[in-house]
């Protein structure tokens, strides 16, 4: 089973919920190591009779920090401790719920980006109808048209490793799905990825954001953030008012109807839970990366343990870097 690097300090609610999260993790199955101070993270597995190894990290980046200049003042971090058993092969992957510049920083400077990649790109999983990667969605905010086609590829990996595709769909978002369309950037990108042994689809729209038309969607780090965040709060937004309306009519028949679609309706808006999958991966480094919400809870750490260990045991990065070189 491949180890995990917990940053047992990183996170608004830590060092309680990632050690809870841990544990958690530990009795699916994970292989985890805590990372941080070691009296402290001894003191909250006593105070729930658990056990886990621990790696003393005497330091934490706070949410604040300057990323660049923390990762250089502070080497005993434990979000750059924990990158250092990966980089030393000590543990496969890392989940942090710490500032997320900090751990883009440990992730280029500790462990180290897989031959070729230009730039790291955030991965996640939009879970509405058919779920869809999505990337970059915040690492990246100025990228080239090379980048793009770097992602397209990591993306297809995920697609492959995460929603057991074999040839995923891969669209690049633009404002039409004409090839002319778009500024340079997605020009320029739109000819470099059909150029690759991908299932090129070409331009893709926001609403095709898990619509089945599409398995991977490409975009630069701004664009797709807000992609990201806009179809979840709308989503969210919508299920709201069903949800009102609903439980707002007096009519017998229809409030019978809705005790009937009241439950559907809660399955879906917990789809839409950051903690579902508990992060999103780093694609591009020389390990296993997840970045975890700065709220999680156990639930989501635990989550994004698992994400992490599945994506070791799978050879995600071993794919990535078969698909760069191919």
């Amino acid at each position: 089973m491949a180890r995990v690097a917990l940053d047992a300090m990183g996170g608004d609610h830590a060092p309680e919920q990632t050690v809870l999260g841990a544990l958690d993790a530990a009795a699916r199955g994970v292989d985890v190591v805590l990372v941080g101070e070691e009296s402290v993270l001894e003191e909250e597995l006593e105070a729930v009779g658990g056990m886990l190894p621990i790696v003393h990290a005497a330091d934490v980046i706070d949410m604040a920090e300057d990323p660049a200049a923390a990762i250089r003042a502070k080497k005993g971090a434990s979000v750059i401790v924990a990158s250092e058993l990966v980089s030393s092969g000590e543990a496969a992957g890392i989940v942090s719920a710490g500032s997320t510049g900090a751990a883009l920083a440990a992730a280029a400077f500790v462990i180290g980006r897989i031959s070729g990649v230009a730039r790291p790109a955030i991965a996640t999983i939009f879970p509405l109808g058919s779920p869809t990667v999505v990337l970059d969605v915040g690492a990246n905010i100025d990228v080239k048209p090379e980048h793009l086609a770097q992602f397209a590829v990591m993306g297809s990996v995920v697609a492959q490793v995460y929603l057991g595709i074999e040839d995923p769909r891969v669209g690049l978002l633009n404002i039409g799905e004409e090839k002319f369309k778009g500024r340079d950037l997605e020009k320029q990108a739109f000819g470099l990825i059909e150029e690759l042994p991908l299932h090129f689809v070409g331009n893709v729209e926001g609403r095709d954001l898990g619509n089945g038309a599409v398995d991977v969607v490409v975009a630069d780090g701004f664009t797709g953030n807000v992609l990201l965040k806009t179809a979840e709060g709308t989503s969210r937004a919508v299920g709201r008012f069903v949800l009102e309306a609903l439980t707002s009519v007096e009519d017998p028949e229809i409030q019978a109807a809705a005790r009937v679609v009241l439950p559907h309706l809660l399955e879906l808006r917990e789809k839409f839970n950051p903690e579902a999958y508990g992060g999103a991966h780093l694609v591009g480094a020389k390990g296993t990366v997840v970045i975890a919400h700065g709220s999680s809870s156990r639930v989501a750490i635990g989550n994004a343990l698992a994400l992490a260990s599945e994506g070791a045991e799978r050879d995600l990065v071993g794919r990535i870097e078969a698909g760069l070189s191919g």
